[in-house]
């Protein structure tokens, strides 16, 4: 936690923390309880990702999530922050078709929900909207390298800006978000000298993820972070819990105990 936390995280702060070297903390969570954790053990921001489809939904990919469900999931990180910066993704199709939806639904997310921020993901062709939005009062994060609601083009997870026109490519949507009026901008699954690079170039944070050490903050997803899902293993995941299994061995004994009867006792 910065030495110099407010009670309350603005947009501001984060901005203040590049200028004082101080790395920002940001967590992936979909519900009160996992927000109220994180929030007690001090995150920065509390991010309501559209990987709600991929680890609670049981989708394959992040293209289904629709604005009801990043409503609903919003709602429910809401009641759970009281310190950290709650940021809300967009979801695919609800700021790429225009201007116009993409502040309506950002919109939404501020009035309905308490978002006090939202993340788009894209580069150059987003900047007109991001700037738009800004302009409204409604501050924006921008996504840039692997932007996985664009699976389809791209057509795997895998690393970007490896060759050096797409680095310049992804170096220029950087520039383009910062001078839009983006407050910050996550690096997704870029090399780390480029993310370097666009860290030491740009005037706003960058919050990395699968982009090495270089970035101005980290972001991970709780269920990665704490082993909610004991199968997956991600190369750029540390796990710092088993919950998952924790979980298992918890219900395979209550289901032990029910089955024998050694629960109910008479102290239950």
């Amino acid at each position: 936690m910065s030495a110099e936390a407010p009670q309350k995280i603005t947009v501001p702060f984060i901005r203040r923390m590049k200028e004082r070297g101080e790395k920002v903390v940001m967590v992936t969570c979909y519900d009160e309880p996992s927000a109220r954790l994180l929030d007690q053990a001090g995150v920065d921001i509390l991010f309501v990702g559209d990987s709600v489809g991929n680890n609670v939904l049981g989708y394959p990919t992040t293209i289904p999530v629709t604005m009801e469900d990043m409503l609903h999931h919003a709602k429910a990180v809401r009641r759970g922050v009281k310190r950290g910066l709650m940021l809300v993704d967009m979801p695919f199709m609800s700021f790429q078709v225009s201007a116009d939806d993409a502040m309506y639904n950002a919109g939404r997310f501020v009035k309905e929900a308490g978002a006090e921020a939202v993340k788009v993901e894209g580069g150059v062709p987003m900047a007109p909207t991001v700037e738009r939005m800004v302009a409204a009062g409604i501050p924006v994060m921008g996504h840039v390298g692997l932007t996985p609601q664009s699976l389809n083009i791209i057509g795997r997870y895998r690393m970007q800006g490896k060759q050096p026109d797409d680095a310049e490519r992804i170096m220029a949507d950087a520039r383009a978000l910062a001078q839009a009026g983006a407050f910050a901008i996550v690096l997704e699954l870029v090399p780390p000298l480029l993310a370097k690079r666009i860290t030491e170039e740009c005037p706003i944070p960058t919050i990395g993820i699968a982009a090495g050490p270089h970035c101005d903050g980290q972001v991970q997803v709780f269920h990665d972070l704490f082993g909610v899902n004991p199968e997956a293993h991600l190369k750029h995941v540390r796990r710092y819990a088993e919950v998952g299994q924790t979980i298992i061995e918890a219900a395979r004994n209550f289901s032990e105990d029910v089955r024998t009867g050694k629960f109910p006792e008479s102290a239950n």
